[in-house]
């Protein structure tokens, strides 16, 4: 059984954690769990690019940080991860400017939001989580490999229990679409992509984990409404309970500072613990359902974002 442990804060999980001469970028670094995420990272010496895609909004969160860490590092790039023509662009430049990247956070998403597409067709959820992040990643992994022992967090969540990847009508194109069924799929595919990830790179010193940060008010998206949002915090099991944003990035956090990282390679965790195999989601509080830890489908996934993308992954 996992240790999982739910109350710890980001600072507490980081401790006395020595970052100074790491480079370290975070996606969606001008929110909640980006801005905690980047304050920590910088507090233990960390210098961190944050991307971001509102260039104001992106200060405002780079001021907060620095009335906290008045030393921080922190250098702010423009990302749009549900326009590939903004990732592409974004990704060579902090590639250029970096040679070196050793850690990795693939934070940023979208949730719960209205039917929209991609210029590339895919549905608002699986092109933003999963294909925005797949082409950032691909321009910054020969500068990952480069820092190796290096390391690539991918966020995700529970709420990958709500689908598995949907093979046949991905984009809902056959069915009704449901904005929770499109989130679910979304972040099973950041599951399954952070083990493609993974399978693919760490014998060239790549690892590659994925993170549920857990319960949290700002993960609940401006594309709900005050009912759907009650309804969320009804249906909470009674084990769990909502946590602040520093306990929400502390999973995030101990993945980028842990010695171990090598045991979470590859694994789901949550509440700074790999997270236990279930088979049935109504009986688990927490843990990980196996549709995410298909490899196969994985593989197909992987084929599948260089087929929408036409983006190629150095071998």
């Amino acid at each position: 059984m996992a240790d999982y442990r739910p109350k710890m804060g980001s600072e507490e999980v980081a401790g006395d954690t020595d970052l100074s001469g790491k480079l370290v970028v975070v996606t969606g670094g001008s929110a909640g769990l980006g801005i905690e995420t980047i304050r920590v990272l910088a507090k233990c010496g960390a210098k961190v690019v944050s991307t971001v895609r509102d260039q104001e909004k992106g200060q405002i969160a780079l001021e907060t940080v620095k009335k906290s860490v008045p030393d921080a590092d922190v250098e702010l790039a423009i990302l749009d991860l549900f326009d590939l023509d903004s990732v592409r662009k974004c990704g060579k430049e902090i590639a250029e400017n970096f040679p070196k990247i050793d850690i990795l956070i693939n934070n940023a998403g979208v949730m719960a939001a209205p039917l929209s597409r991609t210029k590339e067709g895919l549905e608002i959820h699986l092109g933003t989580n999963f294909l925005g992040h797949y082409v950032f990643t691909k321009y910054l992994i020969n500068n990952v490999i480069q820092a190796a022992p290096s390391r690539i967090i991918n966020l995700t969540s529970s709420a990958h229990r709500l689908s598995p990847y949907r093979l046949d009508d991905p984009f809902f194109e056959k069915e009704e679409y449901h904005k929770l069924t499109a989130y679910g799929q979304s972040k099973t595919a950041s599951v399954l992509f952070a083990l493609e990830l993974d399978r693919r790179y760490k014998d060239r010193g790549v690892r590659t984990t994925a993170v549920h940060p857990g319960l949290i008010n700002t993960e609940l998206g401006r594309h709900f409404s005050e009912e759907e949002v009650a309804f969320l915090q009804t249906g909470i099991p009674e084990g769990l309970s909502m946590k602040d944003v520093s306990q929400g990035a502390a999973t995030t956090v101990w993945a980028a500072t842990t010695p171990d990282f090598d045991n979470l390679a590859g694994k789901f965790c949550e509440d700074c613990a790999v997270a236990d195999e279930i088979d049935d989601p109504d009986e688990h509080e927490r843990g990980v359902m196996p549709h995410a830890l298909d490899m196969g489908v994985a593989a197909t996934l992987w084929d599948l974002g260089e087929q929408w993308s036409g983006e190629k992954f150095p071998d």
